[in-house]
């Protein structure tokens, strides 16, 4: 099946009992036994649900992957990714982060004898003087938030590959309709579904997917065991979601395409951070891994202190100023006070992560109305 029609069909068919088209919910904790043991798969809801098992089955046919997992929030997918290591392994993963990875990583994690090395990725090659014996895993974001940085996830597999260390992409930003990590060589994708394989910011979850059996087996023993698994009612939400992926995707592309010209050429504004342009670092390694440039964007102001770009961020009616991304409606954020507010200051402006940096998830309203609000607001 091609996406359009796995978004809407994949890991989904009629009801048995009821022949009910979508798939229901189905809010129950425990399942009948037979006999001890004797049972249709299920035994109790943290381990599986049929909601979350036709959820999970979609999650892998969009990804191009074998297996799936949901988890109850992008942070949970994350935690069980890194509960496949161990005290005195090491990790390579880039200076331009989510703050919320970024604390985990370095506040809870590290506490356990982890080791972290946050680097430039703009190219692989950087990653081979960080490369030992300890080395276990490679984290990548690409684009990377908020600075839309770009990483060469087939670069970066095949030093991962001679090295037999794990390669994690998370793929939040770009969505399974604009990349697909494992055709480039990932073992394991994550996503925040809360954002874009959701899309109406109406519920919080996680996703992981890949293709080799023994690591998922790994990654459902620390999924079943620590229970950080979603319920059914957010497992329909999500699925009823996706069902409208390709569509709302394809409007957020064409609306950051035309925001993302309207603030290069706007006299208020700096730069600009869109991998759609030519001149975007690592653009034309963009133009290939991914099938279009999306809409997420984040913009400097010209000269603004903190204070006038608060006041610009608070001045936008149709951009919400909010955290999180990828819903249908459209989003302002602060980054250095809201989503990153953890990192360090100095780890974040060395990255570009600066007072006068504004994010924007670009949603799919009408494009003169956005427009308009631009104007207004930067005036």
């Amino acid at each position: 099946m091609r996406f359009a029609t796995k978004a809407i069909h994949a890991g989904q068919e009629p009801d048995p009992s009821t022949g009910a088209v979508m798939t229901p919910i189905y809010q129950t904790s425990t399942y009948w036994q037979k006999s001890p043991g004797e049972h249709k798969g299920f035994e109790y809801s943290r381990g599986t649900n049929p909601t979350r098992k036709a959820l999970e089955e979609c999650l892998a046919a969009l990804e191009n992957a074998t297996f799936g997992l949901a988890f109850s929030s992008g942070m949970a997918a994350t935690d069980a990714i890194m509960k496949l290591l161990k005290p005195g392994d090491e990790v390579i993963t880039g200076s331009d982060l989510y703050g919320g990875s970024y604390r985990m990583f370095t506040r809870i994690f590290a506490a356990y004898g982890i080791n972290f090395h946050f680097i430039d990725l703009s190219s692989p090659e950087n990653i081979v003087p960080y490369l030992n014996t300890k080395t276990k895993l490679i984290w990548l974001e690409t684009p990377t938030n908020p600075t839309m940085q770009i990483v060469d996830i087939a670069g970066v597999s095949k030093i991962a590959k001679a090295h037999n260390v794990l390669l994690t992409v998370d793929n939040t930003f770009a969505s399974p309709y604009l990349q697909n990590p494992i055709d480039l060589g990932a073992d394991i994708v994550m996503h925040s579904a809360t954002k874009y394989l959701g899309g109406h910011s109406d519920v919080v979850m996680g996703a992981v997917m890949l293709n080799d059996e023994d690591l998922y087996k790994k990654l459902w023993f620390i999924y079943n065991a620590c229970g950080a698994t979603p319920g059914p009612m957010d497992s329909f939400l999500v699925l009823r979601g996706i069902k409208t992926l390709h569509l709302r995707m394809k409007a957020h592309c064409e609306n950051g395409e035309k925001v993302a010209s309207f603030l290069k050429a706007h006299f208020r504004v700096d730069k600009v951070y869109w991998p759609g342009f030519n001149d975007h670092p690592n653009h034309l390694v963009a133009k290939k891994q991914m099938r279009d440039f999306g809409g997420m964007i984040s913009f400097t102001l010209k000269g603004a202190a903190l204070k006038e770009t608060f006041e610009t961020a608070s001045k936008f009616k149709v951009f919400t100023l909010a955290e999180s991304l990828g819903g249908v409606e459209s989003l302002i954020n602060h980054p250095v006070s809201m989503t990153h507010a953890s990192i360090p200051k100095e780890a974040r402006e060395a990255v570009g992560v600066v007072d006068n940096l504004l994010r924007l998830s670009v949603g799919v309203e009408d494009i003169e109305d956005l427009l308009e609000d631009l104007e207004q607001a930067l005036r």
